[in-house]
Formats: structure tokens, C-alpha cells, sequence
């Protein structure tokens, strides 16, 4: 899984329209190789974007579970945690 993509199902607030685009176009970069696009493939990239946005947003609004919310500072720390762990405490987290 592409390590930029942030799950985005079951937090507290829900998940944002821009955090689902986020996570589509990053989804978009991997699979097509590129980071920005030529112009003559905007178009399909965009597309593709927005497609995956739609597609995504459905997801997450027909997903179920009974386990509670995740709080997003909670998961931050703890992703911020496992960085250290993995990198040690080299530069400093904003």
C-alpha cells in the first residue's frame, strides 16, 4: 500500500471531501507513475481523480462497524510514535 495514503474510514470528525481527493490523487500518482502530469495527460489524470473521489466518498458512506471512532490526534501520536521507532528522532515533527 502506497505509505502516503492515510486510512480515512471510522474517525471523529469523518473524513473530509479534500482528505478522500487527497488520498485519490495520491492513489492516481502511484498507479500511473506520474507526479505531475504532461498536459496531454491532465485530462485523463483528473478524471481518474475524480472518479476515484466519488467512488471512495460511496465507501466510506456505506462501510459499517461497531467499533467506536478513532480520535485523530490519538492515531497522529501514535503514527508520530511509530516514526521515531523506525527512524529515531531525527528532525522534529511540526
Amino acid at each position: 500500500m502506497c505509505r502516503n495514503i492515510k486510512i480515512l474510514f471510522n474517525f471523529d470528525p469523518p473524513a473530509t471531501e479534500d482528505e478522500v481527493r487527497a488520498a485519490a490523487t495520491q492513489f492516481v500518482r502511484k498507479v500511473s507513475g506520474f507526479t505531475k502530469p504532461s498536459a496531454a495527460n491532465q485530462p485523463a489524470f483528473d478524471a481518474a481523480v475524480a472518479d476515484i473521489t466519488r467512488s471512495a466518498s460511496r465507501l466510506l458512506s456505506a462501510l459499517v462497524t461497531n467499533a467506536p471512532p478513532k480520535d485523530r490526534e490519538a492515531e497522529a501520536a501514535k503514527a508520530h510514535a511509530r516514526a521515531v521507532k523506525r527512524f529515531g528522532g531525527r528532525g522534529k515533527r511540526a
